[in-house]
């Protein structure tokens, strides 16, 4: 579904990815790990159209997507929920959903799109009439996925989801991310829970200082001992 090869992406004189290649297979989790700075979600935001990278290609089913406009990605099935949530604060949870949607031509199947998303996250049903900048972190977090399920992707990148919420709310959005992919949405994971990604991905990649260290079936990757010693307290 998605190819990146040799991607190499600067801020400025500063490079943040080296020669980064990788997949994601239809159907598949991929989890991306690595310690702050390791160019996670730089290689999110390149695939977003959000960074120009300087030199490598990516394709996504098929097609150039350097030659697409960010906008022009999310039409075409590959959709970023971002670090840090970035809810529309003022806005209603519904109104949040429904701006999801802003691309869709679809129009009359957007009640029952997110009739399925209040059934996934029901607090989000509770509250849908409530500023989404009065949630808490977890419920905005499910908000802001929610918010690109609407836009039904193909293809969800889903950057740092666990990011600043309590152990059981982790856990409850990482159970949701494996009722997404029964949905048939595949799910590109930038995440530093490394021990969580690596339970419910099928593939791993491994990013230390923008270069791709290792790579493979997350069981194997969760094995390993410089993983395991890295980023697993063990």
């Amino acid at each position: 579904m998605l190819q990146i090869n040799n991607l190499n992406v600067f801020y400025g004189v500063i490079q943040a990815l080296h020669d980064v290649s990788l997949e994601v297979r239809a159907g598949e989790i991929v989890a991306l790990i690595g310690s702050n700075g390791a160019g996670k979600s730089t290689t999110l935001m390149t695939l977003s159209g959000l960074i120009k990278p300087r030199e490598g290609t990516i394709t996504f089913e098929g097609t150039d997507l350097l030659a697409m406009p960010a906008h022009k990605r999310v039409v075409a099935g590959l959709v970023q929920s971002p670090e840090g949530r970035r809810v529309f604060s003022t806005m209603s949870v519904a109104e949040n959903l429904q701006l999801g949607a802003y691309a869709r031509r679809d129009k009359e199947s957007l009640a029952s799109e997110r009739d399925a998303i209040f059934e996934m996250f029901p607090r989000l049903y509770e509250r849908r009439a409530q500023a989404a900048g009065t949630l808490s972190g977890g419920e905005q977090q499910m908000l802001a996925i929610g918010r690109a399920l609407m836009s039904r992707p193909r293809l969800l990148l889903l950057d740092e989801p666990s990011l600043g919420l309590a152990p059981l709310l982790v856990k409850e959005i990482f159970n949701d991310l494996k009722r997404i992919r029964e949905r048939g949405i595949t799910v590109l994971l930038v995440e530093q829970n490394a021990h969580l990604a690596l339970e419910v991905a099928d593939r791993a990649y491994v990013l230390e200082t923008g270069r791709v260290v290792m790579e493979g079936a997350a069981n194997e990757i969760a094995k390993n001992p410089r993983v395991k010693e890295a980023y697993l307290g063990a």
